[in-house]
């Protein structure tokens, strides 16, 4: 018993090491990075979605997530032009890793490549509909929405592409590299074709019951904050144009008593600059 309660004790070490140590390379890869301004929003040609498909191909659905959003939403938080967008990063990052690990069950090299692309694919669709979303809740028309989606669509199309080209090489490398090391475990216990020691896989348990509920409360703070902050603005915008609307009224009403007693307005003379 005492042996067996070391042996999930270093398990549970590994798997904290692994997903802190992935998230850490998710956090430096999003630095790598060309951001391309679209109007409203900020978009960006990076290599973090390389090391988020790299965590969940290595270490499967649940590791891999959670390196994948923690690492990306890190990044946001610290990054004051994308701070208020975290949550849903951290979400769409974790839909990312979780997916390529998911689908990643044997070492063949095509289900590899296409385990990848898939993971791409659902984090393009995520990240497509967060930009259409924003714009049009910031009060944006919907061809402005449609614009911007399209010019993220092509950075994220090249996102992908890097992605993939550069998580599937290191996967196979690191997959080799780390044969004689303890971690080795946590990669092959994610294959069908290896004798690995089989872990519970169930989808319903405490930890992705509560990521769910995480994730979700997440989409809606990020939705009604994002709501609300842009209520203030236009009601801003609203008392300002009202503020300027009544100026303008009072202006007219005082030229037209001027008009009406035959007097001539006063000229305001502007103060003389003082001659260096």
């Amino acid at each position: 018993m005492a042996e067996q309660k070391i042996t999930k004790s270093r398990k549970t070490l590994y798997r904290i090491i692994i997903v802190g140590l992935m998230a850490a390379l998710v956090y430096a890869g999003n630095y790598l990075q060309i951001k391309i301004p679209n109007g409203v929003l900020v978009t960006r040609i990076h290599l973090g979605n390389s090391m988020c498909l790299l965590a969940g191909l290595l270490f499967g659905g649940l590791s891999g997530g959670l390196a994948s959003g923690i690492g990306a939403g890190l990044y946001d938080l610290f990054d004051p032009v994308y701070i208020v967008s975290a949550p849903y990063t951290f979400i769409s990052k974790f839909a990312m890793g979780m997916t390529a690990g998911l689908l990643r069950k044997t070492n063949e090299k095509k289900r590899v490549i296409l385990s990848a692309i898939a993971g791409q694919v659902v984090y393009i669709v995520l990240y497509l509909l967060k930009s259409y979303l924003t714009i049009i809740i910031l009060g944006g028309t919907s061809q402005a929405a449609w614009a911007a989606v399209g010019t993220n669509a092509i950075t994220s199309t090249v996102n992908a592409v890097l992605a993939v080209i550069i998580a599937v090489p290191l996967y196979f490398l690191l997959r080799t590299a780390l044969k004689r090391t303890g971690i080795y475990q946590f990669i092959a216990a994610n294959d069908r074709d290896e004798n690995a020691p089989k872990e519970n896989k169930s989808g319903f348990n405490p930890v992705t019951v509560c990521l769910t509920v995480f994730s979700v409360a997440a989409a809606l703070i990020f939705t009604i904050n994002l709501a609300a902050t842009n209520k203030i603005k236009a009601k801003e915008e609203e008392k300002e144009q009202a503020y300027i609307e009544r100026i303008d009224s009072l202006e007219n009403e005082i030229n037209y008593l001027y008009e009406q007693l035959g007097v001539e307005k006063p000229v305001t003379e502007e103060p003389a600059e003082e001659a260096e």
